[in-house]
């Protein structure tokens, strides 16, 4: 049973962080929509997906100011 829980655990918190990196590719401008779909890709796949977003991703993308 802790074998069972330990695996939903990490299957949930790599759930959570491609939700994530999904939900921060979508906030962000990279420069052009070409950048930002190789970069909504790459966030799709699971865990490795947000490491390399993490990595090399997150910093090229500015966030977008909406103005009221």
């Amino acid at each position: 049973m802790n074998t069972l829980i330990t695996i939903v655990g990490i299957a949930l918190l790599c759930f959570l962080m491609t939700c994530w990196a999904i939900t921060d590719v979508a906030r962000k401008d990279f420069g052009s929509l070409e950048m930002k779909i190789v970069w909504g890709i790459v966030a799709w796949i699971p865990f490795i997906g947000f490491i390399l977003y993490i990595i090399l991703g997150y910093r090229r993308g500015k966030p977008v100011i909406k103005q009221i």
